[in-house]
This record gives C-alpha cells, sequence and structure tokens, in this order.
C-alpha cells in the first residue's frame, strides 16, 4: 500500500490500494482548506484522522508531500474517487445511495447513472439544509440508508459536516463503503462545471472554483491558501511541529 505520514494523517496516493476485505470502510479527501479546519475543529481532526483512506484532493497537499517529505504523489481528487468507486460497483452490481445537496440534483445524478453504470441500483436523499440535524432527523436519514442496504454511501454534505457525520455515524450505517465527496454531487449531475482540464492538470482548479463562487470558495481560499502556505514554510524551517495535535475549539 502506498501511504505517507503528513500533518499526522496517513495518506494514500494511490486510488488502486482501496481494499474491499474490510468490515466498514471509510474515505476522506484533504485539501489546503481541510487541513486549516482540521487544525480548529476537534471532530473534524479526529474524523480525518480515523479515515481508512485519506486522499490527496488538492495541488497544495501534493507540493507539500514533496517539500516536506520528498516523495511525489498525484493528486486525486473527490470526482475521480467518485467515478472509481461506480466503476467497480458496476462491474459486479451493487448499490450506491446519495446523501446531500438536492432533490434536482440528486434526480439528476440517478438519470446519468443508469446511462453510464447499468449494474448500479441508486437512491437517494436530501435532507434539510442545515449546520445539525437534530436526533429525529439523523434517525430518518439513517432509517431510509439502511432500508437500502447500500454497498457505497456517497456523502454529499461540505467540510466539515460530511466527515464528521459519517465519522459520528459510521457504526450506524449499514454500507461497505462510505465516501464523502463534496462538490462532486453538483459535478456529476453538471449542476456545475469543472475546471477546464488543462486548467486541472496544473494544479489551479481551486482558481477556477474561486472565480465561479468568489462568495464561497474565493472567500474560503484567501484565508485557508495563505494560512497552508506559511505553515508549511514554519515546519520546513522546524519552527512549527508539523503533527495537528492542537484545537482553538
Amino acid at each position: 500500500m502506498t501511504k505517507i505520514n503528513l500533518f499526522g494523517f496517513e495518506i494514500t496516493s494511490r486510488l488502486e490500494d482501496i481494499k474491499l476485505n474490510e468490515k466498514k470502510i471509510i474515505i476522506n479527501t484533504l485539501n489546503a482548506h481541510s487541513y486549516c479546519l482540521a487544525k480548529k475543529i476537534k471532530n473534524f481532526h479526529e474524523a480525518l484522522k480515523n479515515s481508512n483512506y485519506l486522499f490527496p484532493d488538492g495541488i497544495g497537499i501534493v507540493y507539500a508531500a514533496y517539500i516536506l517529505k520528498k516523495k511525489k504523489i498525484n493528486r486525486i481528487t473527490g470526482y475521480d474517487l467518485h467515478l472509481y468507486l461506480l466503476d467497480m460497483l458496476n462491474q459486479k452490481g451493487g448499490k450506491a445511495f446519495y446523501l446531500g445537496s438536492t432533490e434536482n440534483v440528486l434526480k439528476k445524478i440517478e438519470y446519468r447513472i443508469r446511462k453510464e453504470f447499468s449494474n448500479i441500483e441508486v437512491e437517494y436523499f436530501a435532507p434539510s439544509y442545515k449546520d445539525n440535524f437534530s436526533y429525529y432527523e439523523n434517525q430518518v436519514i439513517l432509517e431510509k440508508i439502511n432500508r437500502f442496504m447500500p454497498d457505497v454511501l456517497f456523502i454529499g454534505l461540505s467540510a466539515p459536516k460530511q466527515e464528521i457525520w459519517a465519522y459520528k455515524n459510521n457504526l450506524s450505517v449499514n454500507a461497505k463503503i462510505i465516501a464523502s465527496i463534496g462538490a462532486v454531487f453538483d459535478f456529476y449531475s453538471g449542476n456545475k462545471k469543472r475546471a477546464p482540464n488543462w486548467l486541472q492538470k496544473i494544479g489551479l482548479e481551486w482558481l477556477h472554483r474561486s472565480l465561479i463562487s468568489p462568495n464561497h470558495h474565493g472567500k474560503r481560499n484567501i484565508t485557508s491558501n495563505p494560512e497552508f502556505i506559511w505553515d508549511i514554510i514554519l515546519i520546513k524551517l522546524g519552527l512549527k511541529d508539523e503533527n495537528i495535535n492542537y484545537y482553538s475549539k
């Protein structure tokens, strides 16, 4: 298995390393923004730390691995992960459940999967858009997922909510794989367009997302990217502990 330790996390650098012989698999991704959030939110840090597979979804993580560890790794996006798992599932036949986003987006996802992955059964649920679910709302979510008994549960609630939810509820979820993939719901449904391939290849997809969504991704990247870069500099100079083991709340 190809893994490196970075910021105290075990990061997997190949999709092919995913093994399906484990009882329950939790898959997450890491980028500069989630790194910054993990320094401040304990539950989020623990969710990432306890991932079975944590993939480097962000060019900043790729650069950090080389600068701090002298390791060359490839960026693996949530979109890459989504297609890889769908392909695996389609080969043997199985079920995929989508949790998050809107009814309209989820219907588009279901339609596309029926066309491209005919051996996959699809179910979905769009929960209320809020920071925290009530006990009753959470039980409704779990009941819908477990009644379908999916092989893969895809969560698109955005970070850090999706990762924390998976971490807290994984023992109650009847699914073999739980994957938090956030914005992939919008991209795969066609609700939003990804950056052109040439921007993706040179590691500037984050810039494209900042420009088309300045109030969300733009503001986020303006604060997270400089913080992340500064931390890399301090760690490289030996002025900062690499491992994330502190929180503000």
